[in-house]
Formats: C-alpha cells, sequence, structure tokens
C-alpha cells in the first residue's frame, strides 16, 4: 500500500509539473515572460524530466582542462587502459551470468540489482541514493568536460536532470570538434568519465578502511557498541528500557565489542537453551509468591504467577529429594542477580540444598540479561530476533556527548552507496551498447586499433555494428533478469 502510495504521489507531482509547464507556454498573457524565464534559468520541463543547463562552468573546465597538461594526459591516458580492461572484464561478467541462467542455475546468482525506492531500498535512504547518484553523474560528466579542453574539443555547456526521481548530469560537446580529433585522443575523451567513476570507488573504499583510525580521536571502538536507535513500543523501550546513545556490553554470559558480537550473540541466545540461577531451596520457598489455589494445567502455557505481577516470574526447578517438577513465582530480578547455571550440578553450597531454577517459558522465547550503560541489567523476555530488530548499535561509542552518535553510520553508508553505485555505473556504462559511453568506445577503439589492418571503412562500421548490437542485447537480457529476481 505504501509503494502504490508513493508511486501515485510520483506521478502526480509530475503530471502536474507537465501540466503546468504546458498551460503557461500556451497561455497568451503569461507565455513570453515564461519562455523568457526558462531561457534565462536555463529550466526545461520535459515529460517526467526536470532539466538544468548553463554555460556558467565552461571557463573553470577551461581553466582546469589547461593544467599541468602533461600529468592530465596520463591521468587521462589512464583512464583509457581502465576502461578497455574494465569492458573486456564487464562483458566477460554479463555473458558468464547469462550462461548460467540458460543452465538452469539460480537467478539469485544475478550481480545486477536494480535498486527501486519502496521495494529495495528503505525509504530513509533514499536521500543517500538520490545524492551518490547525482555527484557519481556529476563528476562522471566533469570527466569528460575537462579531458574534451585537453583534447581541444570545445565545452559548449553543462547541466543536470531529475528524471522521476533518479537525478543525473549531462555535458555538451561540440561534435564537429570530437568528429576532427583522432580516435585515441577521442577515447581519452570517452573514456574520462568511467575512470573517474572507478576513481570514486577507490576513494570511497580507502576512506571507508580508514574510518576506524580516522574516528578514533572521537570515538571508541572495540569495547562495546553504541545504540543508536530503539524501536517505540517495543518490548526494551520506555524509561526503564534502552536508551539512545548507552554503550551496551553484553548479552547474558556473551560479552559485546562490535555489532558482529551482537549478532553472534543473538544467535547463540536463539539455539542454546535457557540458562537457569542457583537459588537454596528454602530462599525460593520463601519469595515464591505462587497462589495456594493454583495448579499446573495439563495443556497450555505455564503461568504460575497467574500475572498478577510484571516483576515476577514463573520458574521451574528440581529438588534432589524429589524428581517431579516445582514451580515457583519469583521476583525476577532477585532471581536473575544469583549465579548462573546450566545443570543441577552447577549449583553447591556446602550443608544447603540449593536448586538451579530457570524461566518456565516455550523454546523459543528465552529471559536474556542486557548490560547496557552503568544502569542494572535489562531483563529482556521474548524471542531474540525481536531484540534484534528493536534495537540498532554501531561500533563507535563517542568519546563525549558532544560527539554526533550517527555521523559514523552516515560516513559508512554513504561510502558503500559511492562503492556500489559508482561501480554499478562503471560496469554498465563500459558495455557496448546503444546510448552508453560504451558504444562510443568501442568505435573510437575500433578505428585506432583496425584502421591499419582493415583499411575498409565499411567492413569496419560492420564490425562495431556487430559489436554494438551484441552489447546491447547481452545488457537487455541481464536487465531482464535482474528485474525477474527482484519482482519474482
Amino acid at each position: 500500500m505504501l509503494q502504490t502510495t508513493w508511486i501515485a504521489l510520483l506521478l502526480g507531482f509530475w503530471s502536474s509539473l507537465y501540466l503546468l509547464d504546458a498551460f503557461l507556454k500556451s497561455k497568451k498573457s503569461s507565455s513570453r515572460q515564461y519562455l523568457h524565464f526558462l531561457d534565462k534559468t536555463g529550466l526545461s520541463v520535459l515529460v517526467c524530466q526536470l532539466r538544468w543547463y548553463t554555460p556558467i562552468f565552461n571557463r573553470c573546465f577551461l581553466r582546469v582542462g589547461q593544467w599541468r597538461p602533461g600529468f592530465l594526459r596520463w591521468w587521462f591516458t589512464c583512464g583509457v587502459f581502465v576502461a578497455l580492461v574494465t569492458m573486456l572484464l564487464s562483458v566477460l561478467l554479463l555473458s558468464l551470468l547469462v550462461f548460467n541462467t540458460l543452465r538452469q542455475k539460480p537467478v539469485e546468482q544475478q550481480v545486477l540489482t536494480p535498486v527501486m525506492p519502496g521495494v529495495n531500498l528503505p525509504v530513509s535512504q533514499i536521500w543517500y541514493y538520490m545524492l551518490t547518484l547525482l555527484i557519481c553523474g556529476i563528476l562522471h560528466e566533469v570527466g569528460h568536460a575537462i579531458a574534451a579542453v585537453r583534447e581541444q574539443v570545445r565545452v559548449n555547456g553543462f547541466g543536470v536532470f531529475l528524471l522521476l526521481m533518479y537525478p543525473g548530469a549531462f555535458v555538451d560537446l561540440s561534435s564537429e570538434h570530437l568528429q576532427a580529433v583522432s580516435p585515441l585522443r577521442q577515447l581519452r575523451i570517452y573514456c574520462a568519465g568511467v575512470w573517474h567513476n572507478f576513481v570514486i570507488v577507490i576513494v570511497a573504499l580507502l576512506v571507508l578502511i580508514s574510518l576506524p583510525v580516522a574516528l578514533l580521536p572521537f570515538y571508541t571502538v572495540g569495547q562495546a557498541v553504541a545504540i543508536t536507535a530503539v524501536a517505540e513500543n517495543s518490548a526494551v523501550s520506555g524509561p526503564r528500557g534502552l536508551m539512545v546513545g548507552e554503550p551496551l556490553t553484553g548479552v547474558g554470559e556473551c560479552m559485546v565489542s562490535s555489532v558482529g558480537d551482537w549478532h553472534n550473540c543473538i544467535l547463540s541466545s536463539m539455539k542454546q537453551p535457557s540458562l537457569g540461577h542457583c537459588l537454596p531451596v528454602a530462599f525460593i520457598k520463601e519469595i515464591n509468591t505462587t497462589p495456594k489455589n493454583w495448579s499446573h494445567p495439563a495443556e497450555g502455557e505455564i503461568d504460575c504467577c497467574n500475572q498478577t505481577s510484571q516483576t515476577h516470574l514463573c520458574f521451574l526447578y528440581h529438588t534432589r529429594t524429589s524428581h517431579s517438577t516445582h514451580y515457583a513465582c519469583l521476583p525476577a530480578r532477585t532471581t536473575t542477580d544469583r549465579p548462573i547455571c546450566k545443570l543441577q550440578s552447577d549449583c553447591y553450597l556446602p550443608g544447603v540444598e540449593v536448586a538451579c531454577v530457570y524461566p518456565a517459558v516455550d523454546n523459543e522465547t528465552k529471559l536474556l540479561r542486557i548490560f547496557h550503560g552503568r544502569r542494572p541489567p535489562l531483563l529482556f523476555l521474548g524471542h531474540p530476533l525481536d531484540l534484534y530488530y528493536s534495537v540498532s548499535v554501531s561500533n563507535y561509542l563517542p568519546s563525549s556527548s558532544l560527539v554526533p552518535l550517527n555521523l559514523p553510520y552516515i560516513l559508512e553508508t554513504f561510502c558503500k552507496y559511492l562503492i556500489s553505485l559508482s561501480g554499478a555505473l562503471v560496469i554498465l556504462n563500459v558495455v557496448p551498447c546503444y546510448a552508453l559511453d560504451g558504444q562510443y568506445i568501442c568505435h573510437a577503439f575500433i578505428e585506432l586499433s583496425l584502421r591499419s589492418s582493415v583499411p575498409d571503412p565499411e567492413l569496419r562500421a560492420a564490425i562495431y555494428s556487430l559489436a554494438i548490437l551484441f552489447g546491447t542485447v547481452l545488457l537487455g537480457v541481464n536487465v531482464i533478469l535482474a528485474m525477474w529476481t527482484l519482482f519474482l
């Protein structure tokens, strides 16, 4: 229902914008002023698309493109090498994916995964997605523009656009100048965008790896995890529950010093049986508040407390003198503060009869002690997965209350989006496919490598057409398989 609402709102916005644009252009009283406004600002409205185009960055491109010509030549030549190698690897990878599918291998092995907001992209992370796409698109087109200036090709203008909710950028180059330069110089221009996306991946990966060291003066790592969010109205929320910003150090006997430890502790608590606690039998009878008229039910849930108190829980135990199961309604915190036991033999006091009492719950329900901050442990009764999904944690514990709690998460998430989306642009853009950079890279490479060995331009054009047709079909099949996997 939420996805349908988002789609309806999105289509409604674009329809209203397009109709408003058409109305203002057709109305005599406002058409001249409106067209002047569009021409002055560089804005244009198309079907489900808003574009902004301007030549104001041309001088900046000119200055950067003329800076250190030798370095820029080396820089964009490296881009040619990386793009050609990536093109070969990308075609092999996409071909392998199709081959595996034809051999009836699982479709889940597809590497390409379309990102659909509200489907497989959380609504809370849409801004990461849009900002990453915009940055990757701008730096991609800036690469084309600077390489074009370096190779004496005129840049007419630069722009950004919003297609539905997918932002991007574009650069307008002089086609006459572009066709006049040599194939090698064309390659430097065509490969510059992919090269810059590849550099983004490398830089984001280095930042992600060095993040723990860079944040060390402001955050503590390896001693506990920081609670970054607690689900509202959950079993661990409220004034006596877990608080955002608190350190979480353990779940029962399982120590937590990282997010990985937190996951492992939850998994361990699901697999292991409930732990007991050692209490003297005389003390159990003293604090037992089970109603006198209570009797063990033949079937169903055991509740010897009859839900009379939120601080008491029904426990079961055995004694040495009797093999039958005894039930007692005991204060949960008083009981869990006692030494932990797994078996009756773990409890021993000289001259005192001691029993190992266990929570009287089903196999899936666990009684867990959550150690957090300096307060007493929080007692959680329920399925461990409920605890896992109710609490979000981070490896970075702020050294001071002035340090932002979510800054490491924001930086990590942004770097991961840069790596995944910019890497995807590298893989897709180098495929020899119509309307992608790979189309022009393939043409320039064929002209550069085959002009001497294949002097007939028509034969070279036929080779180019076959390569583009193959790449287009290959990419199209992979996109269809990826969409099928997403909505399967």
